[in-house]
């Protein structure tokens, strides 16, 4: 198990602009050639926009890109004709593909906190698609076939023990609480990368709200 802690996350965004975002593997300017991938996640990013700000129309190709909002609402347009709102609860992919553009903006009145993880797809190319899930349950794990990998959200009471999912590689990212695995605490920001996971259960120590990935060897 190694954990990487909320403060060890690289700073980005521009925070003039009203964007402030911390990853938690390599990127531009903090380029960590030890640190690019874990399984087939290639991003962890916690992203915040103040009302009115955004991401302008960008591309993306060759990643699966999945959306966790954590407060407030996420307007998504991309360049398939999809527009859509998304809030706390949903879940939301979008597949690059062979290449897409889309816009990330806060266009609601309150502070937007999101997460947003980035896949890298088992085959290349192929065609855009665009999915959105709402209010996911705990119970129902969210599949990304193209990457082999499949979400699952756990939002736990106080004490309360879940099973972290058994896989060659397992990523626990803490939304918010705090959560123990084995001997390790875990708060805000703070993440896991187990490596064969087999028996591994989590404790939340206060109230608490987690993201998990399960992925496959690649």
């Amino acid at each position: 198990m190694d954990v990487r802690r909320a403060d060890e996350r690289y700073p980005g965004g521009d925070p003039e602009a009203g964007i402030e975002s911390r990853h938690a593997f390599s990127f531009g300017p903090h380029y960590d050639p030890d640190n690019l991938r874990f399984g087939a996640l290639l991003a962890c990013n916690e992203e915040r926009l103040a009302p009115g700000a955004g991401f302008d129309e960008h591309p993306h190709s060759h990643t699966e890109i999945v959306t966790w909002v954590v407060e407030g609402e996420l307007t998504h347009r991309d360049s398939t004709g999809h527009e859509t709102v998304v809030r706390a609860g949903d879940v939301q992919r979008l597949s690059s593909a062979a290449g897409v553009r889309h816009v990330e903006r806060n266009d609601a009145s309150a502070p937007l906190a999101f997460v947003q993880m980035w896949l890298a797809p088992r085959e290349p190319g192929g065609d855009p698609a665009y999915e959105i899930v709402r209010g996911i349950a705990d119970s129902t794990p969210y599949a990304v076939p193209e990457a082999g990998a499949m979400l699952h959200v756990r939002r736990l009471s106080p004490g309360e023990r879940t099973a972290v999912p058994d896989g060659a590689y397992v990523y626990v990212h803490v939304v918010r609480g705090r959560v123990r695995l084995g001997d390790q605490e875990l708060g805000p920001g703070d993440a896991a990368r187990v490596t064969d996971a087999d028996g591994v259960e989590a404790v939340a120590v206060t109230g608490a709200e987690a993201l998990m990935w399960e992925m496959g060897r690649t």
